[in-house]
């Protein structure tokens, strides 16, 4: 196994948490989405209920 140069060990750390940050990113707006469509989705059903 061929040792790794600091170098390589620091792209792959980078790496990792560029790809670990955009995930985390994803998973708030996913979840920022289905908070906008709960509140619409109550929104109309009081709607309705008025109606």
């Amino acid at each position: 196994m061929p040792q790794m140069s600091p170098l390589s060990w620091l792209t792959l750390m980078i790496q990792f948490i560029l790809l670990f940050s955009l995930f985390n990113v994803m998973i708030y707006f996913l979840f920022e989405k289905n908070k906008l469509i709960l509140k619409l989705l109550k929104n109309k059903k009081t709607i309705n209920w008025q109606w």
